[in-house]
């Protein structure tokens, strides 16, 4: 099993995390059922790196981190039939034998959406940044909106942090319910400023990240993330292994990786390929990011929470599912 990652280079910091808690899953499982090698897309580029681990015979491809990347070795890695599991969060980069594990926004909007409409919004509205980001988190908001009954009053863009405010202050007519803020840090702490008093803020998975709570329009606004269950005790494990170093949120991806790639190993047979079979195994997986599984658009299905931002972090207002 082979890890492509960025290991120099601008991504190296998220790419040696991603390896690190790859490689500690391997500690934890304790399993014997197949080596792991990590590799540098950084240095000569992730086909040079997939290359590189199909030549050595690797069956199982975790990474790329970005979905350039991914689109870029997935060619090479279809021809072999080496399935990829990739950490991007981009959905349209799923293929044949191209797995997307990243948090989606789309799954998060909907979940914390659905939570809004479930205890009386009605009329919903926006603020997201002029990017790829955003526009996909519009586009799921409208989805979620639809299906729970609600209406979309209105939707803002915003180029550059400092115009946030602003765009948030273009709604302001618009009698919304509930507002979306599709970013994080100090685009959020600005859109904040401007929505309409009374209005309930939603926000995305980015925010598990932020500490929002600072600012005191944000108290109270929720927001849909990964399960934190699980990711303390992650922390600690990884602290304690890598002379306490403190991982990136995006750090679980490469644990819970490697566990999928050990449940799939306990039916693959010596000298055969990769058994995909157990890739979309409906059933599912857990990790330290709660319950997931791949859809049949080989994109991961995950069970999110809904927090609640207060002064000192974040509190629980609806927990995650626990099986599908």
């Amino acid at each position: 099993m082979a890890v492509l990652v960025p290991l120099s280079g601008p991504d190296a910091a998220v790419g040696r995390a991603l390896g690190q808690a790859a490689r500690l899953a391997m500690f934890d499982t304790g399993s014997k059922a197949f080596e792991l090698t990590v590799y540098d897309t950084g240095e000569a580029g992730a086909v040079a790196a997939a290359n590189r681990a199909l030549g050595a015979g690797n069956d199982l491809i975790l990474g790329p981190l970005r979905a350039d990347d991914v689109r870029a070795v997935a060619p090479l890695t279809q021809r072999a039939r080496v399935p990829v599991i990739a950490f991007s969060n981009d959905a349209d980069i799923a293929a044949s034998g191209v797995y997307v594990l990243g948090f989606t926004p789309s799954q998060a909007v909907a979940r914390v959406v659905g939570q809004a409409a479930a205890t009386g919004s009605r009329r919903f509205a926006a603020v997201v940044p002029a990017s790829t980001y955003g526009q996909r988190s519009a586009r799921a908001m409208s989805v979620a909106v639809q299906r729970a009954g609600g209406q979309v009053v209105g939707v803002e863009t915003y180029d550059r942090p400092e115009n946030a405010r602003a765009a948030a202050q273009r709604l302001a007519s618009r009698g919304y319910d509930a507002v979306l803020l599709a970013d994080s840090g100090r685009p959020v702490a600005l859109a904040a400023q401007g929505v309409r008093p009374g209005a309930r803020i939603l926000g995305t998975e980015l925010w598990a990240s932020a500490n929002l709570g600072s600012v005191p329009r944000l108290r109270g606004a929720w927001y849909a993330a990964p399960t934190q269950g699980q990711w303390g005790q992650f922390v600690g494990r990884y602290k304690a292994r890598y002379s306490g170093q403190t991982p990136p949120r995006i750090a679980s991806l490469g644990y819970d990786a490697v566990l999928l790639g050990v449940r799939a190993a306990r039916g693959w047979q010596p000298g055969r390929r990769f058994p995909l079979g157990a890739i979309d195994d409906r059933e599912g997986f857990a990790g330290v990011d709660g319950i997931f599984r791949f859809g049949p658009d080989n994109v991961a299905e995950r069970a999110f929470e809904v927090r609640q931002v207060t002064a000192g972090g974040s509190s629980l207002v609806s927990p995650a599912p626990t099986r599908f």
